[in-house]
């Protein structure tokens, strides 16, 4: 085990400081504190985060980095650390590494042996979850998932077992599309809180089942960032979790495995077959016959 003490003076330092999701007054005194003693600050989009410096008196010098510069970004900023100067990262809104690139820096900056220091902040899929009303204990996040439909579906025939409360992120212009995709897998009656426009002027909890809140979207103009907050099924048992493949399709099945498992079509057909408990054969010509190569 390799120990950071992150409290030592005179180390390079990558610190991950949470920003404000909306309200400006939910940034910490220690964030601005953070920023303003930082060498750098690497941004996002250095145009949302000069306002926010703007705001607070930073006068920290920026640099961008962003899911569009990744390896000349993060080579800069291995740089400045490597020189023994500390970086600031945020990203547009709320704790970096979630849903945006600060994830990969972190990793290499770990990597390289630097201090990785969190600096809490407002985080949107929390936010939702607390003032949801649905379980909070447990709970996973998803982020935003595929947009591609084929991928999507996949995604939510493996979610929809899932005993636990699920978070996701979802942009007004394909909200609708994304609650009907949750609506055909879930059905319609799963409880459902979308909540845009976290602690912003316009905040709003919509709460009631997957049913409603299509026709909801369905009848309104749609604006404003969503976090979607699922409640898991309450109904799965034990023998529904060891035959979680009984909804889909054999090509579906091979298709998933060999997403999740990183493996071959061959191998994926092989432990199909031993899954379901049938010959390879079919597996292979049930997968075949469906369109794949």
């Amino acid at each position: 085990m390799k120990s950071q003490k992150s409290a030592e003076a005179n180390r390079a330092k990558l610190f991950l400081v949470g920003t404000p999701i909306g309200n400006l007054d939910d940034m910490t005194f220690r964030a601005v504190k953070v920023l303003m003693e930082a060498d750098v600050i690497a941004a996002e989009d250095t145009r949302n985060t000069i306002k926010l410096c703007n705001h607070f008196e930073i006068k920290t010098p920026l640099i961008s980095y962003h899911e569009h510069n990744l390896e000349k970004g993060g080579e800069k900023i291995l740089s400045l650390l490597e020189e023994g100067k500390s970086v600031a990262l945020v990203s547009d809104a709320g704790m970096p590494c979630i849903s945006d690139p600060g994830l990969d820096i972190s990793v290499k900056a770990i990597e390289e042996g630097y201090d990785v220091v969190p600096i809490p902040g407002a985080n949107a899929a929390i936010s939702a979850l607390v003032a949801s009303g649905l379980n909070t204990q447990p709970f996973s996040f998803f982020g935003f998932l595929p947009r591609q439909k084929k991928e999507r579906h996949i995604e939510l025939l493996e979610l929809q077992k899932k005993q636990e409360t699920l978070l996701f992120y979802e942009a007004p212009h394909r909200l609708k599309e994304t609650l009907k995709a949750f609506t055909d897998v879930f059905g319609g009656d799963r409880r459902v809180v979308l909540a845009r426009e976290l602690t912003k002027r316009f905040e709003e909890f919509l709460r009631g089942t997957l049913e409603e809140a299509v026709a909801w979207v369905e009848a309104n103009e749609i604006r404003g960032e969503f976090c979607i907050v699922i409640e898991g099924n309450s109904e799965v048992n034990e023998d529904a979790l060891q035959n979680w493949w009984e909804d889909i399709s054999i090509a579906t099945h091979v298709e998933l495995l060999m997403e999740k498992e990183s493996i071959s079509s061959k191998e994926a057909i092989k432990l199909v077959g031993l899954e379901r408990g049938i010959p390879k054969r079919d597996v292979y010509q049930a997968y075949h016959i469906s369109g794949n190569e």
